[in-house]
């Protein structure tokens, strides 16, 4: 089986091995923030001092349309997930907004370099397998942090592993390519959310946790979530 497999399997494994250990619950959401919170430190260390820099001496190296064209590239890939899950939620206008995005990226935008289906009005769906659960009414379940991948719930680890048949690595063969291009990818999200740092106060660990579970929910109800006021 092909590393990135083993990881995501590692990563489900590691979610489910956390059940034993949650004996206090700071909040409701989230009872197993004394296991969480020490995995949340070991990703912000290996972040602060080996992602972080990567991704910011990739961003100062890389031409502003370079960056730009392959973060579109990746985000073409990704339609191939939002689709599946466009069909598997019965959503038909969805389905047929990514699959037009899909041609259109693919063919005249130069296999997703140039993202010409939002040019053209077809905005982009954000789906994955652990909204497709929720849609069909099952819980996110306990916050769980997960190592590397970072922040997640009880159903949507699982979930990342189910999204990876979607996904380009299951099917590339080589693997000093594969690799190449699942480190260009991580190197690739990780530099565009370096801006979003600034927006982070008060508790790091709590701001990322409640930042997550907020737009989960956001997601899974399409937008449509109740106002608490």
């Amino acid at each position: 089986m092909r590393w990135s497999n083993h990881l995501a399997q590692l990563c489900m494994c590691a979610s489910v091995l956390l059940v034993p250990f949650a004996a206090q619950a700071a909040t409701e959401e989230d009872p197993w923030e004394s296991v969480n919170r020490p995995i949340y430190k070991f990703n912000d260390f290996v972040d602060t001092y080996a992602l972080k820099p990567l991704a910011q001496g990739y961003q100062f190296v890389t031409p502003q349309f370079l960056e730009d064209g392959i973060h579109n590239m990746f985000r073409n890939v990704g339609d191939v997930t939002n689709l599946a899950n466009d069909v598997l939620q019965v959503k038909p206008a969805a389905a047929g907004v990514d699959t037009a995005r899909l041609i259109f990226n693919t063919t005249f935008g130069l296999l997703g370099f140039f993202d010409v289906g939002t040019q053209m009005g077809l905005h982009r769906n954000d789906e994955d397998f652990g909204q497709t659960l929720g849609y069909w009414g099952m819980g996110s379940g306990p916050y769980v942090m997960l190592p590397f991948l970072g922040p997640s719930t009880l159903r949507d680890a699982p979930s990342k592993y189910v999204d990876g048949y979607t996904g380009p690595y299951r099917y590339i063969h080589d693997v000093p390519v594969r690799n190449s291009i699942f480190g260009l990818n991580v190197l690739d999200a990780r530099a565009s959310l370096l801006s979003a740092e600034k927006l982070i106060s008060g508790d790091k660990y709590t701001f990322i946790r409640n930042a997550y579970l907020q737009n989960r929910e956001f997601k899974v109800k399409d937008g449509q979530v109740e106002d608490d006021f």
